[in-house]
């Protein structure tokens, strides 16, 4: 039994002292060892033995963001899957996805939930859309002793701004380097190894006052287009019927939008370019 537990099953009495509204700094005081940057790695470069996950884009609407993201993991020369799922929901309002050591990742997702969660239930208030991303960046910065080692994650976190005058400014998006720094991006922005591919589809084509159907179509396409020029991301499977995987969130709340949405435009896609292979 874990040391500090009760035989009783009863939990430990910290945990039931509300003390920080901080989910990841309570870890860090009772649980350290819980924390993905915390955990002690053997020395070397780690890089190769972990599957890693790209490309994910996000797009600013009139209506709030939307956020997609290719379904493939590799691991090396080799698909590691061509299912992973890289863009969830932050909370009700602002979505995140990810790039890089798809387990650490996905992980650092989970604790970045809980932590806009703990926040809410302990200050009896939601994050502002800055507080969130200064969240997030932290925990990207804990997890810098393992990125130097290969097991990199890079996050894009976007979301409807509640407090905005500007309905211009109501969707916002923001990007991180590996060392946890914030950066405001403006329109849209990529992360991953076809980010560059798909970032260049996107600066031919957006717009500022985009429909929210508009930004998801424009986000498939780019995914498309970075399948196109990068081996490790994947490009819509007609075959298996597995498509990006879409969201977006409003001032209505977060969706994600279901396959037979995305499958029609991505196949729509895809029908367009075989008649101007290249455009």
């Amino acid at each position: 039994m874990p040391a500090g537990f009760d035989p009783s099953g009863r939990l430990p009495d910290f945990f039931a002292n509300p003390g920080t509204s901080s989910f990841t700094q309570f870890l860090s005081v009772h649980a350290p060892e819980l924390l993905p940057g915390r955990r002690p790695l053997p020395p070397g470069y780690s890089a190769d033995m972990a599957p890693h996950a790209t490309t994910v884009v996000s797009i600013v609407c009139a209506d709030g963001v939307v956020m997609a993201g290719d379904r493939r993991a590799t691991a090396g020369n080799l698909i590691a899957s061509r299912d992973i799922e890289k863009v969830h929901p932050a909370d009700p309002y602002s979505l995140v996805g990810m790039a890089g050591t798809a387990g650490v990742g996905i992980e650092l997702i989970k604790l970045f939930q809980v932590e806009l969660e703990h926040y809410e239930k302990i200050e009896g208030a939601m994050l502002s859309l800055d507080g969130k991303a200064n969240r997030l960046a932290a925990l990207v910065r804990n997890n810098l002793g393992a990125a130097m080692q290969g097991l990199a994650v890079v996050p894009i976190f976007a979301g409807v701004d509640l407090a905005a005058t500007d309905p211009a400014k109501v969707g916002r998006i923001f990007s991180f380097d590996v060392a946890g720094g914030l950066y405001e991006e403006t329109g849209y922005d990529g992360i991953g190894s076809g980010s560059l591919f798909a970032k260049s589809a996107l600066k031919k084509r957006y717009r500022p006052g985009l429909s929210v159907d508009e930004a998801v179509t424009l986000g498939v396409e780019a995914l498309y287009d970075a399948a196109d020029d990068d081996t490790a991301t994947g490009g819509p499977d007609l075959t298996r019927k597995i498509y990006p995987v879409v969201m977006s969130a409003t001032t209505e709340g977060t969706r994600r939008h279901t396959d037979e949405e995305v499958g029609a435009i991505a196949e729509s896609v895809v029908a367009r370019r075989m008649e101007n292979i290249g455009g």
